[in-house]
Formats: C-alpha cells, structure tokens, sequence
C-alpha cells in the first residue's frame, strides 16, 4: 500500500489487514472523530511542553495555532508528545540526552500514521534532535521553533539570558558587585517565555534550521511572545499540508549544497561553537560529512555580519526587527548555492529573488563592511587535537591568537571546582587552563569549556585567557577558548597527557593547537590509560557504547548514515 494515507499508513501487524484497520478506525471514532475526520489524511504535531523546559512555556498555544493551520487546510491534526530537553535543567548535560530525543522523535513519525509532521522545538537540543529524527525517518517534515526571549532591563542596561548572565557573573567573581545585586540580576535575566535572547545555540539552530529550508522563511527570529510567532505557527501547519501534496521529503531538502549554505550562515552570524556539532549529526544522518578543511575555507571568505551578543551588542528581537535571516542570506547571495529548495518546493534563488521589506544596517552589516572580514568559528588541529578542535574567533581576544603558553592541568570536572579559586593554585594571567575528562564519553561533554577566570586573577582584573578542553560552551559565550578537542581524553587523546607546567601552543592564523611535547614522551605517559567505565544499565549504558566523537557530531554509531 505505498499510496495509503491517513489512519491507512502502516497498519498494526495482527496478520489481517482489514481487521487491522477496522480496529484502528473503531478505536479512533472513541476520540470522538467523524467518518469524515477518518478519511482525511493526517499531520502529526511533535509537541514537546515539559515544566522542565522553560524554554517551551508558549507550547500550548503554538499546537493550537499549527492545528489550526491544518484544520484551515483540510488535514486532520494528531498532536503526540516525545522527549523534551530543557537545557539547564539535565544532568550531566543536555547533549546526552540529544540522541534519545532524535530516537524518539524518528520512531515516533515512522511508527504513528500521518502523511506528514510539524515538529515544535526552541531549547538548544530540541531542534537538533529533531531535525536528526525527521532526516533519518524522511516523512515530509517541518520545522517551527519557540522563539527567542525578549530583554530585561537593569539599572538601564538591557539583559538577556544568558550573555548577560556570565558577564555579571564574572563580575560578581571579581568583587566588583555584590550579593545583593547579582541576586536582583536573577530575577531580570529572563523575563519572558522563549529561548535565550542571544545568538546563543538555540537561535543559531532555528537560523540554520530556516537556512537548510527545513522551517518557513522569516520564521527563525519571531519573539516567542510576539504575535508574529503564532501566525508563523499557523502558516506552518497550512504548509505541512501542503508538503502531503509536494511529496518533498528532508532528504530533498538537506543536501550537501543547503548544509553548506547553513555553515556560511552560521559564519556570518558568529553563531554557537555548539551548531558544529549539531549541524555535522544531521548532515551525517544523510551521509553528508563536514570536512573541517572546507569549514575553514567557508570561514575564512564568509565574514561576519550580524553584530549580536556573545560576539557583538544586539539581541534577537533586533535581529528580527533587523530583516532577520533573509537580510543575512542576501548579502551572501554570491556565495550561496541558490538551486536548493525548501519545505515550499522554492530554491533559494527565488526566495532571494524577492524584495525585502527594511534592513537595519546597525545589526546586519553589508557584506563590504561587516563586523569581521571573516567567519566566527574555525577548526584547529595539531599535536593536541589530531581529529580537531573547534575555536570561536568571534568571541576571542585578538591579542591571545597567537600565543605560547605553560599548562595549568584539571584532571576533570570536580578537581577544576576545588582548585580554580585556590589562593595557592599557582597561576598567571599568560598561562593556558586546560580541562581533561570532559569529553563526550568522560562526561557528556558539558557546557565546562568555559573555564572560569581563577578568581585571584579576575580580582586583578583579569577578563580572559586561552582555555583549551574537550568539552563544548555555551553558545552565548564569549573568550578565547579551544573546545571540542578530539579525541578526548578519556579515549586517550593527546589531551590526557598533558602535565602541568607542558606549553602549548596556539595559532589562529595557522588553525593549530600543539602540545610542545615530544611525540614519544606523549606516547609514554597515554600507556595504560584505561577509559572510564561504562554504566551498567539503561540509556547511559547505550551511549557510551554507541557515542561518536565531537568530529562526527556526538551522535550514535548505528544512527549515522543516509536512511
């Protein structure tokens, strides 16, 4: 029955087919559906709301306003829930849980009847993980995100979560306020529904997600609380129908072309280290590999554009207001491939083809005078990451690009807790803090590769130095810091086998990272390194068996590769 459609599309087996859909349709009218509702065909509505996931709080109303749209558009709506994944709210981290969320989302469009799937994410691993769900189960998919938050206000300074929040911090650490305020700046950081007001991660995927064609043009910046968001959600629902008729699947539209397009758009937006990770998982959920050395050209004729905080002052309610995404990709027309298309059926070139309402030029910058003249992220390698690095150049001091420093070791997570604010820790501004064990198989990969400044040296006034790890950060951010570093540690990466006291060498201009320590001496000190051990049970159990390395986007083994 490869033409079924609607409660028709992949009968339960109980080895009779007609009994199968009989019962089917008998328990479906006990929803209370007509004969009608039954004959119609069906748009599956992922709504992922959890009291967990603050991020999420608009939910509600928009699978009410995507329903409408599909209800408008003669489909029948079926709303089903799947993991929800609220940032800051998980232990030991969000990326853990992604593939559980992917794994969930996948098998619930495959296993369920419908024709096609509006997917509803915002927080940071929702999106990707939905997006990886919906490429490998390649139903006609569509993408709509929360939205971001609006800003705060703080003795006249705008806030936004969560830029703002570790630049307070870092002050609070320094002395320089008090305990008093940083509590009142806890209650000013987010104040409305949606999802960091930053070019954080989360903005940065729904930017990449509206970039690759997977979500509506326009669509990607809308604040969570402006009424623009749920028209966005309704015209979303409207065009999930319309993709029954299309027949246009996630393999049409994410392609090696639109997933470059997403990498010169994230350049351009000194967008999250994060989306380098997520972006190579979905690409390799249909067996498109992110070459670092094509990343690092990209970023290197892609300048940055878009004068937001981590990297520069605006948030994304600017950016919207801006012309958003669409202001972006057309002063990068000349170096897109406009023959892609989206969940619309149209290429890029049409859609750039149009007129664009305004532009405002102190957020979006034209390509001839940009905020950088060149990308936000490049990959490192060298003798401490042979499989790479990732460093966010955008958000890094000029100063330190180039520099040779003396290690300042943490074994792993709690060992950097009791000794970074040591008086005694022996340490300098011009040293490099290097994390170990932080990786994805150590310990999930945390947001922990922004080390804090040791708090005698933020007392002197300290504000950065070279951080290098093989944990991710926070896409909102900032300072001059090598994550991601591959292989980690734990799997015995050179990493693991740095000392206190070794020098490293760092070299933007040369995209290197080294460990200035003789090859053999590295080889001798990694014997016997032994992994840590593996859970007994459950889904840690599977990820740590399964887990890939962040190169190959943390995603699953068995998960990777075209459907």
């Amino acid at each position: 029955m490869a033409d079924a459609q609607g409660f028709d599309i992949g009968l339960t087996n109980y080895g009779d087919r007609d009994f199968a859909r009989f019962l089917r349709r008998s328990f479906a009218r006990s929803t209370g559906l007509s004969a009608a509702s039954l004959a119609k065909p069906i748009v599956g509505v992922a709504a992922t709301p959890s009291d967990f996931n603050n991020c999420h709080r608009t939910m509600d109303e928009l699978v009410a306003a995507v329903v409408r749209g599909i209800t408008a558009a003669g489909a029948l709506a079926r709303v089903f829930p799947t993991v929800s994944l609220g940032e800051v709210f998980l232990e030991p981290t969000s990326l853990v849980y992604r593939n559980l969320m992917a794994m969930d989302t996948e098998e619930m469009v495959r296993a369920q009847p419908m024709d096609a799937v509006v997917l509803i994410g915002g927080c940071d691993k929702t999106v990707p993980a939905q997006l990886m769900g919906a490429v490998s189960a390649d139903r006609p998919a569509i993408q709509l995100v929360t939205g971001p938050m609006m800003t705060g206000r703080h003795r006249g300074q705008r806030l936004g979560a969560c830029t703002d929040c570790r630049s307070f911090w870092g002050k609070y650490r320094a002395g320089s306020i008090d305990k008093a305020e940083i509590d009142t700046v806890e209650g000013r950081l987010a104040v409305t529904a949606g999802t960091c007001a930053v070019m954080g991660t989360a903005s940065t995927m729904a930017c990449i997600a509206e970039t690759l064609g997977m979500s509506l043009p326009g669509t990607a910046a809308i604040p969570a609380v402006h009424a623009a968001r749920l028209v966005a959600a309704e015209e979303t629902g409207r065009a999930a129908v319309g993709l029954i008729a299309s027949g246009l699947r996630p393999s049409q539209i994410v392609t090696q072309k639109s997933i470059e397009n997403a990498l010169r758009v994230l350049m351009a937006l000194g967008g999250s280290t994060n989306a380098v990770v997520h972006l190579t998982a979905i690409a390799g959920r249909c067996g498109v590999a992110i070459d670092f050395d094509r990343l690092n050209r990209i970023s290197d004729e892609t300048p940055v554009l878009v004068d937001l905080k981590p990297v520069g002052e605006g948030y994304m309610e600017d950016f919207y207001a801006a012309g958003g995404v669409g202001a972006v990709l057309r002063e990068l027309k000349p170096l897109l491939h406009l023959d892609t298309i989206d969940v619309e059926g149209r290429s890029l070139g049409e859609r750039l083809a149009e007129p664009i309402d305004w532009v405002d030029r102190n957020v979006v910058k034209p390509f001839d005078a940009p905020v950088s003249p060149v990308g936000g992220l490049v990959a490192l390698r060298g003798s401490l990451a042979p499989a790479g690095a990732i460093f966010k150049r955008a958000a890094a001091t000029p100063a330190l690009f180039e520099t040779e420093g003396r290690a300042i070791v943490f074994e792993d997570l709690a060992d950097l807790a009791a000794r970074i604010d040591d008086a005694d820790l022996d340490v300098v501004a011009e040293d490099f803090l290097v994390l170990k064990n932080a990786g994805p198989h150590a310990a999930g990969m945390p947001e922990a590769g922004y080390l804090p400044i040791p708090k005698k040296l933020a007392r002197q006034g300290v504000k950065d130095m070279v951080r290098i790890s093989d944990a991710r950060m926070s896409g909102t951010a900032f300072g001059t810091i090598v994550l991601h570093v591959a292989p980690e540690s734990a799997i015995g990466g050179p990493l693991a086998a740095v000392r206190n006291g070794d020098r490293i060498r760092l070299s933007v201009s040369a995209k290197t990272i080294d460990l200035l320590v003789e090859p053999a001496e590295i080889a001798r000190r990694l014997e016997g390194l032994a992994p840590p051990p593996i859970p007994k049970r459950g889904y840690r159990n599977l990820y740590r068996r399964s887990v890939l390395q962040a190169p190959q986007g943390c995603d699953f083994d068995f998960l990777a590769g075209a459907p």
